[in-house]
C-alpha cells in the first residue's frame, strides 16, 4: 500500500468494517466488551461504532449481545452461519415468549448435531447439557428430529460414529428401536427424561436450503403438563416462518 493510498483511508470506517466481520463470524450474539477486545478497540470506541451500526440496521442488539442487522447484505444470500444465527435468533424470542419454555435451534453440520442458539426462559431454565449433543442426539428431541430429516445413509452413518447409549433408565438404546421410532417421527419428536431426569423436551424440524435442522423447547416436568399437539403447532408454525426467511433470503428476496 502507497503513502497516498493509505492516507485516503478512513480508519473510523475500517474498524466500523472489522466489528461487523467479527459478529459475522460469531457463533453467538457478541457483548460489546468482547467485541473491543477483539477488536483491539477502547470500550468507549466500541459502544459508539455498534451504536451507530445497530442504528443503520448493520448491526441487532440482544439481551447476550450484537447479531447482524436485517440490513446486512449476507442476509441476501443465507449461506452463512451468522445469518442463521440473525435469523433464528427473533423466532427463538417468540417461541420463549409464547410458550414460556427455553428454545433451542440446532442443525446438522459436516455430520455432526450442533446446537446453535439457546434463549433462556426465566421460569422454565434450560437442561443441564451434562452430556455434549455431538454424542447424545439419539437422546434428545432436538438430536432425534434432526436425525429423522435425514437420508438414511446419512442417518446410519451418525449412529455407527455414536452409537446409543443409556443416559438415563428412559434413553432408548437399543439401535434398532430408535431406528424404526426415528422412522415414524413425522415432524415431530419428544424426549420424556431421556436426556435429563424431569426434563420434557419436543422438537420439530427447520428445512431450507443448505439447512437441515430443528427447533425444540424444553421443560421441566414438575410444571403443569404443556399440550402436545398444540405446542407441536406452535413450533411447526414458527419453523415455517424462519424456513421461508431462510428460503427468501437465498433467493435474493428481503424480508424483514
Amino acid at each position: 500500500m502507497t503513502a497516498e493510498t493509505s492516507q485516503t483511508l478512513i480508519s473510523s470506517v475500517q474498524r466500523a468494517l472489522n466489528i461487523v466481520d467479527i459478529v459475522a463470524n460469531a457463533h453467538r450474539p457478541l457483548p460489546v466488551k468482547v467485541i473491543a477486545q477483539l477488536a483491539a478497540l477502547s470500550l468507549g470506541t466500541a459502544y459508539n461504532i455498534t451504536r451507530t451500526l445497530v442504528h443503520e440496521g448493520y448491526l441487532a442488539s440482544e439481551p447476550d449481545g450484537l447479531v447482524l442487522g436485517v440490513r446486512f447484505p449476507g442476509l441476501r444470500h443465507g449461506d452463512d452461519e451468522a445469518v442463521l444465527l440473525a435469523r433464528g435468533r427473533q423466532t427463538l424470542r417468540d417461541v420463549t415468549d409464547e410458550l414460556g419454555a427455553t428454545a433451542y435451534l440446532s442443525r446438522f453440520d459436516d455430520g455432526e448435531v450442533r446446537i446453535l442458539d439457546i434463549v433462556d426462559a426465566a421460569a422454565s431454565p434450560r437442561v443441564d447439557l451434562w452430556v455434549g449433543i455431538t454424542d447424545s442426539a439419539h437422546a434428545t428431541a432436538l438430536g432425534k428430529q434432526i436425525l429423522a430429516e435425514l437420508h438414511p445413509e446419512q442417518r446410519l452413518d451418525y449412529l455407527s460414529r455414536h452409537p446409543p447409549e443409556g443416559l438415563t433408565p428412559h434413553t432408548i438404546s437399543d439401535r434398532r428401536t430408535l431406528l424404526r421410532q426415528l422412522k415414524c417421527a413425522g415432524g415431530a419428536s419428544v424426549d420424556r427424561q431421556e436426556y435429563a431426569i424431569g426434563y420434557t423436551c419436543v422438537a420439530v424440524g427447520l428445512r431450507a436450503p443448505g439447512l437441515v435442522g430443528s427447533l425444540a423447547i424444553s421443560r421441566p416436568n414438575g410444571r403443569p403438563d404443556i399440550n402436545l399437539d398444540k405446542t407441536i403447532r406452535t413450533l411447526q408454525t414458527y419453523a415455517a416462518r424462519l424456513s421461508l426467511q431462510l428460503g427468501a433470503d437465498r433467493f435474493g428476496q428481503f424480508t424483514i
